[in-house]
């Protein structure tokens, strides 16, 4: 069973197998009616609720029917939104350190540093069907604790910011894949706003230093990955 990562741009990540198709913090850089156009998600998953992050994830749920995964506390703005509570997972969302599972995919709830206005910001680890592990960070800062996750869990794939001004630079996101153990990294969260980096070069070579068992992939906006079932045995990349 073969993994795709699309990326739709700065923390927007749409993951699938046959079976289950997952989209992390929809929100569309470029064009706000863009996810009418993408495969229909059956799971939404929301870091924390600023507005890049947030982005269209209510329409999207009460299009399509997806369930929506957040945080307890976060849940309560999208509902007032218009996000019908029979579509949250847990009927409140979840907390930091709980698992949820949905079509045989494992969903765990991790720790983040930043600020949310609901709720606080996190991130996920989610076990595909087929046993392929990916991490999304969401917007963060390194933390020691990396170094638990990256022992609990064996991360194929992390999706990490490196933009730097809001969350981690270029050196602690490449110091953040060696805590992690991550076999493979797709940097996000940069070029987005002109505050933040506007390539992953720097990131790159940090990882070359600090992580150089750690696969880079750098994916521009629309672009795929695809992923064999572990153990990891690489990759083909495709533009769609």
């Amino acid at each position: 069973m073969t993994t795709k990562i699309q990326w739709h741009g700065h923390s927007n990540f749409q993951i699938s197998e046959d079976g289950v198709n997952i989209i992390v913090d929809p929100f569309f850089p470029t064009d706000v009616a863009a996810w009418k156009r993408i495969a229909p998600p059956d799971l939404v998953l929301v870091t924390h609720d600023h507005s890049d992050h947030v982005g269209s994830a209510v329409e999207i749920c009460r299009l399509t029917g997806a369930m929506l995964g957040c945080v307890v506390g976060t849940a309560e703005p999208l509902l007032k939104r218009g996000l019908p509570q029979s579509q949250v997972l847990n009927g409140i969302g979840f907390n930091i350190g709980g698992t949820v599972s949905f079509r045989n995919t494992q969903i765990t709830m991790t720790q983040a540093f930043h600020s949310s206005d609901s709720g606080v910001p996190v991130g996920y680890i989610v076990k595909m069907p087929s046993g392929f592990t990916w991490y999304h960070a969401g917007d963060t800062g390194i933390f020691a604790s990396m170094e638990i996750l990256g022992k609990l869990y064996p991360i194929d794939t992390a999706l990490l910011p490196m933009g730097g001004v809001f969350t981690m630079e270029a050196r602690q996101a490449a110091l953040a894949c060696s805590l992690l153990q991550a076999k493979s990294v797709i940097p996000m969260h940069w070029g987005t706003f002109p505050v933040l980096s506007q390539n992953t070069d720097r990131f790159r070579e940090e990882l070359t230093l600090l992580c150089p068992d750690c696969r880079f992939i750098a994916l521009k906006p629309g672009e795929c990955d695809y992923f064999l079932p572990p153990p990891y045995d690489g990759s083909k990349m495709l533009i769609l």
